[in-house]
């Protein structure tokens, strides 16, 4: 019976895990929350891929076996790992956590030792992404929820077209609403092995997607940044120390009032830019090295 799986998600155990360059709080998405959407939805397997760690998937794991109501839905081990040029990739089926800050060759070598099998999440996404170094993995995700600038996910579409790779399609769910918000179909028994068999040999597809809306990206915004002040304060300090007054205002701004349609216009503000540099790196192949120093002069010139 063909399977229906979330195959990019996140939950509470991500925090902490992401990294130096991110604030530390991730997701606040909880254990009951995760496996209560998930049954809701009728999908009968999720891999939890948090950042970083195989913590959430064994506490997810531990909950399901506890309440005879999740007894449908299959939990799976997955890592999001962030490589050593900070670009991310999924591994699903692992048994021993891969740490971060290898070089991809390496990562992809560590999961085929355990079994597992390695997707490139994002590929074309302005930020941790592996590019053209996608072919090495297993499978490419084409569509990703947050890739809300849409021309990534046309960009890594004909990527895998022209390369002749598995496509899958991720949630990157950090907010509960949007879990089970892209669904891959498995053509495989719900267990393990054998939907990792089914992944190498390309018995998967795409059954559902959807981007994440403006409220879903707002309330994940303003969790992180709720919870990440102080990060927040020295990240600005030390990367946009000419500018730290101006956001530094703009923080205040928004702890006075984080309701205000005002944050709705730099939403969609933002996205206007995002897009025009999109356009530029993904289909007019502009050089995407300087978004890794995210100096925010370089990128508003960017997308003039």
């Amino acid at each position: 019976m063909p399977i229906n799986a979330e195959l990019h998600c996140h939950n509470s155990f991500s925090n902490f895990h992401v990294g130096d360059k991110e604030p530390p709080y991730d997701c606040n998405i909880s254990i009951r929350d995760q496996l209560e959407r998930s049954y809701n939805l009728g999908l009968n397997a999720i891999f939890v891929t948090n950042h970083n760690t195989l913590d959430g998937y064994h506490q997810l794991l531990e909950y399901k076996n506890d309440h005879e109501k999740f007894k449908n839905i299959d939990v799976f081990p997955a890592e999001e790992i962030t490589i050593d040029n900070g670009a991310h990739v999924l591994a699903y089926g692992l048994y021993d956590e891969i740490p971060v800050g290898l070089s991809l060759d390496d990562v992809i070598d560590k999961v085929r030792d355990q079994g597992g099998v390695s997707s490139a999440p994002h590929p074309f996404s302005l930020l941790d992404a592996l590019r053209d170094n996608a072919k090495k993995c297993d499978m490419v995700e084409v569509f990703n929820s947050n890739n809300i600038d849409i021309l990534s996910n046309a960009r890594a579409t004909q990527f895998a077209l022209d390369n002749d790779m598995i496509q899958v399609a991720g949630s990157d769910s950090h907010v509960i609403s949007t879990l089970g918000r892209c669904v891959n179909v498995i053509d495989s028994e719900n267990n393990l092995d054998d939907i990792l068999q089914a992944m190498k040999k390309g018995k998967i597809s795409i059954s559902q997607t959807g981007y994440a809306l403006q409220s879903e990206t707002l309330d994940h915004l303003k969790y992180k940044i709720n919870n990440s002040k102080d990060y927040l304060i020295d990240y600005i300090s030390e990367h946009y120390p000419n500018s730290k007054w101006l956001l530094t205002l703009l923080l205040r701004i928004y702890d006075s009032n984080q309701n205000s349609h005002m944050w709705s216009l730099f939403y969609n503000i933002a996205i206007y830019l995002m897009r025009r540099i999109s356009q530029k790196i993904n289909f007019q192949n502009h050089d995407p090295g300087f978004m890794k120093d995210r100096n925010l002069a370089t990128m508003f010139k960017m997308a003039l």
